[in-house]
C-alpha cells in the first residue's frame, strides 16, 4: 500500500472502517451460511433502508435508526422462523419487500425542500466516514466480535444442530436471538463501507471461499475472517487509486478471490486425478 493513501485523514478512517468490516462480516456470516441463511444479511439490510430513511427524514442520527429497525427486524423474522407457521424463505421475502416499501415511502413523506440521499447507505460511502462513525463503528465491532468468538462455541451446536443443542441444554432460543442481534449489528457496521444492497456479499462470499480450502469450522472462520480484511482494505485501496465505488470494488475483490481459489481447487483435483489414474 502507498504511503500516498495514508496522507489523508478521510482514507485512513475508511481503511479502519474497512478493517473492522473485514473482521466481522465474516465471523458472524460463517454462522448464518451454516444454518442456510445465508441471504438474512439482504434481508436485514433491507429493514435497515427503513431506519435509515426515518432518520434522515426526522433529522436523526441515521446509525442508530438503522440499527434499531435492523434489530427489530432480525428479532421478529427469528420467533417467526422458530415459533411460526411461515418457512425462514417466506419471512426473508417479508423483510426483502417490507423494507423496500417502509425506506420508499418513508422518503417520499420528507419535509419539502428536504434533501434525501440514499446512495451512500445503498451502495456505501466509505470516504465520508467521520471520526463518531469510526468510534461508533468500533464499538459496535467489538461487541459483535466478543460475541461471535467468545460464544462461538455454542453458536456453532445451534447452528450447526439445534436440536441436539436444546437436548444438551443449551439456551437455543436466546443464542439465536443474539445472532440475530449481531448480524444487525454487521450490516449497520458495514452499510458505509459496502452499502446495504452489497453487504450480504462480505458475510458470504469469504466464507465460500474458505470452504473450499478448509476441513475445520476453526479454519474457516479464521481464513475467511483474514479474507474479509484483505477484500475490505484491498477494494478500498483500489477504489481509491481506481476512482471506482469502495463499495463495488470491495465486493468484486472478494468474488474475484473465491473464483480463483475455486480454479485452483479444481486444477488441483485434476492434476491429482491424473496422477492417480493407471497410464
Amino acid at each position: 500500500m502507498s504511503i500516498e493513501i495514508l496522507q489523508y485523514d478521510f482514507m485512513q478512517r475508511a481503511l479502519v472502517a474497512a478493517l473492522l468490516v473485514g473482521l466481522t462480516a465474516p465471523s458472524v456470516g460463517v454462522y448464518l451460511v451454516q444454518r442456510r441463511l445465508a441471504l438474512i444479511g439482504d434481508g436485514l439490510g433491507h429493514v435497515a433502508l427503513t431506519g435509515v430513511a426515518a432518520g434522515l427524514v426526522t433529522s436523526t442520527a441515521p446509525v442508530l435508526t438503522a440499527l434499531v429497525a435492523a434489530t427489530v427486524g432480525a428479532v421478529a423474522i427469528e420467533l417467526v422462523r422458530v415459533r411460526g407457521r411461515t418457512s425462514g424463505d417466506v419471512a426473508l421475502a417479508v423483510l426483502f419487500y417490507g423494507g423496500l416499501a417502509g425506506g420508499v415511502v418513508l422518503v417520499s413523506q420528507a419535509p419539502p425542500g428536504t434533501t434525501v440521499n440514499l446512495d451512500a447507505y445503498l451502495f456505501g460511502a466509505i470516504t465520508t466516514t467521520t471520526t463518531t462513525d469510526l468510534w461508533t463503528f468500533l464499538a459496535l465491532s467489538l461487541g459483535v466480535l466478543a460475541v461471535t468468538l467468545g460464544l462461538g462455541r455454542y453458536l456453532f451446536a445451534v447452528s450447526n444442530d439445534d436440536e441436539y443443542a436444546r437436548a444438551s441444554g443449551l439456551p437455543v432460543l436466546r443464542l439465536n436471538l443474539l445472532l440475530a442481534v449481531v448480524t444487525s449489528l454487521t450490516v449497520v457496521i458495514s452499510m458505509r463501507v459496502v452499502g446495504l444492497l452489497l453487504i450480504s456479499a462480505l458475510m458470504v462470499v469469504p466464507i465460500a471461499t474458505a470452504q473450499l480450502l478448509t476441513r475445520s469450522f476453526r479454519s474457516t472462520v479464521l481464513l475467511a475472517t483474514a479474507l474479509g480484511v484483505v477484500a475490505a482494505v484491498g477494494g478500498v485501496s483500489s477504489s481509491f487509486y481506481a476512482d471506482t465505488p469502495s463499495g463495488g470494488t470491495i465486493v468484486l475483490i472478494s468474488i474475484a478471490l473465491f473464483l480463483l481459489t475455486a480454479a485452483f481447487v479444481a486444477l488441483r483435483a485434476g492434476m491429482s486425478r491424473s496422477a492417480t489414474d493407471p497410464a
